[in-house]
C-alpha cells in the first residue's frame, strides 16, 4: 500500500513540473506576440501618417492645376479681346499714318531726336542755345533741361555783388538774351529763385539769407519785367535761402557753386511741338 501511494504521489509531481515549463513557454509565446503587434501598430501609424502627407501634397497639386487652367481660360479670352480691339481699330491707326504721311519734314525731324533721350527737350534745349549764343558759353551760366523744364543757373558774382541784391552792370547781356528767349515764346511761366550759401547775414533791410535770396530773386523779375518788357503775369519770385545746395557747402570753392540764381522756364506742350516742327525746317 506504501508502495503504491509513493507511485502515485510521484506521478503528481512529474506532471506538475510539465506543466510549468508548458506554461513558462506559452507566457513567452504571448510576450513575444504582443511585441509583434505593439510593432505593427507603430508602423501602420506611421503609414497613415505619411498617407495624410501626401493626400495634401495630391490636393495641393489639384488646385494648382485648377488655377492654371482658369489662367489659361482667362488669358485666352484676353487674346480674343486684343483681336477684335486690334481689327476694330484698323481703320483709325491708318488713317492716322496717312496723315502724318503728309508731313515727312516734321516727322523726320522727331525720328531725329527720338534717338535722343527726350526728342522735345532737345528742342528746347537747342532753341534756348541758339538765342543766348555767346552768353551761354560763360562759365558761369549752366542750362539744363530735365523732364521739359528749362533750368538756367547764373552765379551771383556775375549779377551781384557780395551781400546786395543790387544787379551789375555785367548782368544785363545775358538777362537780355533770357528775356528774348521769354517773349518769344509767350506761353512759357518763368520762376526766378534765389539761392544763397550758409553764411549768416543781417544788413538794412535783410534779416538774413531768406531775405537775401527773396530779393534778389525779385531784383531779376523787375528787370525782365521793367527793363526787357517781360509781361509781369507770367513771372514768380522765389527765395529758397541756403537749403537747397548743389554741393556741400565744405569749401569756398563749393560755397560759391550754391550762390546762384535760377531761371526755371516751363513751357506748355504746344511750345514743345512748335519748337521741334521750327528746327525740322
Amino acid at each position: 500500500m506504501k508502495k503504491i501511494s509513493l507511485l502515485l504521489l510521484s506521478a503528481i509531481l512529474v506532471s506538475s513540473c510539465v506543466s510549468k515549463k508548458e506554461f513558462a513557454a506559452l507566457q513567452s509565446e504571448k510576450l513575444k506576440t504582443e511585441e509583434e503587434l505593439r510593432i505593427v501598430k507603430t508602423n501602420l501609424q506611421k503609414c497613415l501618417i505619411e498617407k495624410e502627407k501626401e493626400d495634401t501634397k495630391v490636393f495641393a497639386l489639384q488646385e494648382q492645376v485648377k488655377y492654371l487652367k482658369e489662367d489659361k481660360k482667362s488669358a485666352l479670352k484676353q487674346v480674343e479681346n486684343l483681336t477684335v480691339l486690334t481689327q476694330s481699330s484698323s481703320d483709325n491707326i491708318k488713317n492716322v499714318i496717312s496723315q502724318l504721311s503728309e508731313k515727312d519734314k516734321y516727322i523726320n525731324g522727331i525720328r531725329k531726336a527720338m534717338t535722343q533721350k527726350d526728342s522735345i527737350n532737345l528742342a528746347i534745349k537747342y532753341h534756348l542755345t541758339r538765342n543766348l549764343t555767346d552768353g551761354i558759353q560763360d562759365k558761369d551760366i549752366e542750362v539744363n533741361v530735365e523732364k521739359t523744364v528749362v533750368f538756367i543757373s547764373i552765379s551771383d558774382k556775375l549779377l551781384f555783388k557780395s551781400g546786395s541784391y543790387n544787379v551789375t552792370e555785367n548782368a544785363y547781356t545775358v538777362l537780355e538774351k533770357i528775356a528774348k528767349v521769354i517773349k518769344d515764346q509767350p506761353q512759357m511761366e518763368v520762376m526766378i529763385e534765389g539761392h544763397t550759401d550758409p553764411t549768416p547775414i543781417k544788413r538794412d533791410l535783410i534779416q538774413d539769407n531768406w531775405d537775401l535770396s527773396a530779393l534778389r530773386a525779385t531784383s531779376i523779375t523787375r528787370i525782365l519785367q521793367y527793363k526787357f518788357g517781360v509781361k509781369p503775369a507770367r513771372l514768380i519770385a522765389a527765395g529758397r535761402s541756403q537749403y537747397v545746395p548743389l554741393v556741400e557747402n565744405n569749401s569756398p570753392e563749393n560755397m560759391a557753386k550754391n550762390r546762384r540764381t535760377k531761371i526755371i522756364i516751363m513751357p506748355k506742350l504746344n511750345q514743345f511741338f512748335d519748337l521741334l516742327e521750327q528746327d525740322s525746317e
